[in-house]
């Protein structure tokens, strides 16, 4: 017979099993982590963690959901824009959950759901702009398809913080073209800078005139300066100096 200090052998394994079950009850939530509960199928009204939490094996389901800032590589889309152009524009969506019950219990897969929708709200914004302002105003193309897919998400417990339009790749027609569209700008503005030079040149040369023929003196000077400069180059240019003199009767005509 045992004694009575001693512990039956059943007892003592009901006791190990109870302790082990205990401790798989023990979950420990990161500080970035909350985990949404279901009790016999129904919500617990509030997320638990971070850190020690106890979730009962068999009446408990648990289901992790992380806070943190998750980047979304959009893969390229096929979007044909305004203007009729085909390109493929690929993107990138920054989100993040602020509510974890809705984003578990208000849609199935928050993160595909909102792969997909920042797909489809990506073709459909871009297809009603032209491919210049695709190219030019990406910014404020990027804060249009923030405020939709944040107004969107919103009731599942999702803010969107940012949106960038990381590639456009243009066919190489469309290349070629604009290449040569930029060529012909870059023309044009040589030919105006150069007709500009050329129209403040004359004005400049007109208003030398006017100075210098109410002055013949001046004349004079000019012209003799200019016989020093060519006397000074080693060529053989030949000078044949002419009074200024004879030249004040064709002046005066």
């Amino acid at each position: 017979m045992a004694g009575a200090g001693t512990v039956s052998f059943p007892f003592l394994v009901v006791f190990i099993i109870i302790v082990f079950y205990f401790i798989s009850c023990l979950k420990i939530l990161n500080e970035y982590e909350r985990a949404v509960v279901f009790r016999l199928g129904r919500l617990i009204h509030f997320p638990k963690g971070p850190g020690l939490t106890i979730v009962f094996s068999f009446i408990d389901r648990m289901v992790r959901v992380s806070l943190r800032t998750i980047v979304h590589d959009v893969p390229p889309q096929d979007v044909i824009t305004r203007d009729n152009v085909s390109v493929k524009v690929n993107a990138v969506v920054y989100y993040r959950v602020i509510d974890p019950l809705k984003a578990v219990v208000e849609v199935e897969q928050f993160h595909y759901a909102t792969s997909q929708l920042a797909q489809t709200t990506l073709r459909s914004v871009l297809g009603q702009v032209e491919l210049d302002d695709l190219l030019s105003k990406r910014e404020r193309l990027n804060h249009e398809l923030q405020t939709i897919l944040d107004k969107h998400t919103d009731p599942w417990g999702i803010k969107v913080s940012m949106v960038e339009v990381k590639h456009v790749d243009l066919p190489s027609e469309m290349q070629r073209a604009m290449a040569k569209q930029a060529e012909a700008e870059r023309e044009k503005r040589a030919k105006i800078i150069h007709a500009d030079g050329e129209l403040q040149a004359s004005r400049a040369l007109a208003d030398a005139a006017n100075i210098i023929s109410t002055n013949p003196t001046t004349l004079q000077l000019r012209y003799l300066q200019t016989l020093t400069e060519i006397a000074a180059e080693k060529n053989s240019t030949i000078l044949f100096p002419v009074p200024i003199d004879i030249l004040a009767g064709l002046m005066k005509r």
